[in-house]
């Protein structure tokens, strides 16, 4: 009868056990993992890093750059994206990226005015404007294994992109027989899409309750595809004023059209901060 007891007694001690797996608290009681339920929000600690490198390099902003999950479409953007999660229970997880990105500059240029007859003469503006649109969307299912602080994560997610570009030029001079230098009015960058599906799998770290560091590689299929830029230049010819448009003019930074299609293993996501909460 004792030994029956004695053995129920441990099998009641292994079931405790295996119930609290997962369950790392702190000296105050906080709890470390993740848990079902709970929301989570990466950050790229790309920042990080070039801040730490500028350290060692008298702020050159020389250190090793890290690529976000996917990267904006523009060469204006800033290419951050905002990346979360829902875990759904324990050991699995939805997660989204978002970047909606609008964004336009103005700059403002004194210059004389060649019709003028005054000392010193009038001043006029020439006014540069740039504007860029971007727009990066992904979802994905992430599974989580380990019970320790040290979690693996593997899973699948697809992202699409889209982006483009434009720049406008205003001159306060106006074309005429003695200011008859061809100039570009307006430049266009070639709309931009981006398509891909990718597995994934990586580690996460927790320093922290509810924080941990992470990083991933992921290996699947993507596509980009750019159209052509568009350049609109003015020039005086015969007393009158002529407006031509081209298609990936070199002479104005503007490609011809292209297109990439690889299937390949990346590094992305790393090095990611992830902060839990209920």
């Amino acid at each position: 009868m004792k030994k029956h007891v004695l053995f129920s007694a441990a099998m009641v001690a292994a079931m405790s056990a295996s119930a609290q797996t997962g369950e790392i608290t702190s000296n105050r009681g906080e709890n470390w993992l993740s848990q079902s339920g709970d929301w989570g929000l990466t950050f790229g600690a790309d920042p990080l890093l070039r801040y730490a490198g500028n350290l060692f390099n008298a702020g050159t902003n020389t250190a090793p750059t890290l690529d976000g999950f996917f990267d904006s479409n523009s060469n204006n953007g800033s290419g951050i994206v905002i990346g979360g999660k829902k875990l759904i229970d324990a050991n699995t997880a939805y997660r989204g990226k978002l970047r909606i990105g609008f964004g336009s500059t103005k700059e403002t240029e004194f210059v004389d005015d060649v019709t003028s007859t005054t000392t010193p003469p009038a001043i006029v503006e020439d006014v540069t404007k740039n504007g860029f649109m971007a727009v990066d969307l992904g979802f994905g299912l992430e599974k989580r294994v380990g019970s320790t602080r040290v979690v693996g994560i593997y899973g699948a997610e697809a992202h699409v992109g889209f982006g483009s570009g434009k720049t406008t030029n205003e001159y306060g001079n106006a074309l005429s027989a003695t200011n008859s230098a061809p100039r570009t009015t307006e430049s266009k960058q070639g709309s931009t899409l981006q398509f891909g599906v990718n597995a994934f799998a990586g580690v996460e770290w927790f320093c922290a309750p509810k924080i941990s560091l992470s990083g991933e590689y992921a290996w699947g299929v993507n596509m980009n595809s750019t159209g052509a830029g568009e350049s609109t230049t003015e020039s005086f010819v015969n007393n009158a004023v002529v407006t031509t448009t081209v298609e990936g003019n070199p002479n104005d930074g503007l490609s011809d059209k292209n297109s990439s299609f690889s299937i390949d293993t990346q590094l992305r996501g790393s090095l990611g901060i992830n902060f839990y909460f209920q």
